[in-house]
């Protein structure tokens, strides 16, 4: 067993620490530990002792006291033997103490204001066979009704889209492709050119944080078929058998915004049982590494 007492210094920053006195070696006759400030430290180091005692010794494990400290410095942690020939082993922990930090205030995040975006900048360009490329507004008839001609392809672009908002779209062509069914981004061409290949089945899809707040309104005729008008976030399109070409499709996006959820009330027996409660948990303190002395 270790005769001499043992000393360490322990450099503490500004703060309070509790000085916890855990693990003695001698478990019948425990060392006593002594906390007191460096010379150097006096004036910015103090210690809160327990109302009866006046000394700043901690008897044996589990017992403890504060250290409160104004500016960093230093701590001399004495452990001494309970008795001539005793063990001055110990472990003692300095564990910082805290109050924790006032969390800033909460700023409501600003909703992006879809009414200003401009869903009449959308572009869709569609080959018709014929007659070539066709650049149209939304809500612009590419073929249709009046001049009703197969579409072989086709392209959309929307230089205003909502940076959380995604468009992909793909047609299916009367003949397999390499491309045919594969979704494809804005501003890519999906279909044939100069090949006397029709489309004859369109999807459409909205994707991403914003597609909540819209939505795809689209009219499309198949060849021999009346004109249909599809809306919602995916459509698909195709002729009664999937064979008729498209020989007409008008395209839009729609502002429908966001469905607020009806949030559920409590009940009058949960109010009445959590009314006026508080309810405290005891947390355990991160610890510093030990001091062995």
């Amino acid at each position: 067993m270790q005769r001499a007492k043992q000393q360490q210094t322990v450099a503490i920053n500004r703060g309070q620490f509790l000085v916890r006195y855990t693990t003695a070696e001698d478990k019948e006759q425990p060392p006593k530990v002594t906390v007191a400030p460096d010379p150097a430290s006096a004036n910015n180091i103090s210690l809160l002792l327990h109302p009866d005692h006046k000394e700043a010794v901690l008897w044996q494990p589990d017992s403890c006291l504060v250290v409160r400290a104004i500016a960093a410095g230093k701590l001399s942690i004495q452990v001494e033997p309970a008795q001539e020939g005793g063990s001055a082993a110990a472990t003692v922990k300095i564990e910082p103490l805290n109050q924790g930090e006032i969390a800033p205030p909460l700023v409501p995040s600003k909703k992006p204001d879809n009414s200003r975006i401009d869903l009449g900048n959308i572009r869709i360009l569609g080959h018709v066979a014929g007659i070539g490329d066709v650049l149209v507004n939304a809500n612009e008839w590419i073929a249709g009704p009046s001049a009703p001609s197969r579409i072989e392809g086709i392209s959309i672009d929307w230089p205003g889209k909502p940076p959380n908002l995604e468009i992909h779209y793909a047609v299916k062509t009367a003949k397999p492709q390499t491309d045919s069914g594969r979704k494809i981004g804005l501003g890519s061409f999906s279909g044939t050119r100069g090949k006397a290949i029709p489309v004859v089945g369109v999807m459409l899809e909205l994707s991403g944080p914003e597609a909540a707040n819209f939505q795809f309104s689209a009219e499309a005729i198949f060849l021999g078929s009346p004109a249909m008008r599809i809306t919602g976030k995916r459509l698909v399109a195709s002729g009664p058998t999937g064979r008729e070409p498209l020989v007409g499709l008008r395209l839009a996006v729609e502002n429908v915004g966001a469905v607020a959820r009806p949030q559920k009330k409590p009940s009058a027996r949960t109010s009445a049982r959590s009314e006026g409660r508080v309810r405290v948990f005891r947390s355990r303190i991160k610890q510093n590494q030990p001091v062995m002395v």
